[in-house]
């Protein structure tokens, strides 16, 4: 299952560290950016519960598939909390740049950047990360980063167990996600370990589509 983490970093020890910024930043703030005082409570708990879950699911005596499953389950609601604690109480106020930098965001940019249609093509370099877990890379086959068409990812995937017929070109390609990352992290599913996945990317900008990049594959730890 992949993961597509846009604002929040990209590993799990670096969303807790954000939220352990946020509670320490909003007590402080509370009363300036009118936070209820149970939504910090709530968002401490949440952030209780997913380093919890982290610590059970990466010990040697504990790990299970249900603890990873319970892990996946308490970041997704840590994840989904933190998302709606932006929107609700970071939007709202008037945040100055100082601000945004102390809780881990990028301060605004009124003035938008002109695009225009994305004709890079991108590949991914696969890296380790845990158990199901890979990292990947953004690799510019043709075109450069720089480029402001080049808006975000489109990361085209599919698993592969062994004896399967594997995909011949991007377009076998079932699943996907979007980032604007240039590293980003894909979960697998615990019966994944072992099998390959393959993947493609296409540069989106606005709904418009740059070219396949070149098919790669990698085994899933």
């Amino acid at each position: 299952m992949a993961v597509t983490k846009d604002w929040l970093p990209a590993s799990r020890e670096g969303i807790l560290a954000m939220a352990d910024d946020w509670i320490s930043v909003c007590t402080t703030r509370q009363t300036d950016w009118n936070i209820p005082a149970q939504a910090l409570t709530e968002l401490t708990a949440f952030r209780g519960s997913a380093g919890t879950a982290l610590e059970t699911a990466k010990n040697e005596t504990t790990r299970t598939p249900v603890a990873t499953a319970k892990c996946k389950e308490a970041f997704d609601a840590l994840t989904a909390f933190m998302r709606d604690f932006k929107r609700r109480y970071f939007l709202s106020p008037p945040l100055v740049d100082s601000d945004y930098i102390s809780l881990g965001l990028k301060p605004h940019d009124p003035i938008p950047t002109p695009s225009g249609d994305p004709t890079a093509q991108v590949t991914v370099e696969t890296y380790l990360i845990g158990r199901h877990e890979l990292g990947v890379k953004m690799i510019y086959v043709t075109g450069s980063a720089t480029d402001p068409a080049n808006k975000g990812y489109r990361i085209w995937y599919r698993v592969v167990a062994p004896g399967e017929t594997p995909p011949a070109n991007p377009g076998d390609l079932h699943e996907s996600f979007y980032t604007k990352r240039k590293k980003d992290v894909i979960e697998f599913e615990f019966g994944d370990s072992g099998k390959t996945a393959f993947f493609a990317v296409q540069i989106e900008n606005e709904g418009k589509k740059g070219p396949w990049g070149p098919l790669v594959n990698a085994l899933i730890p």
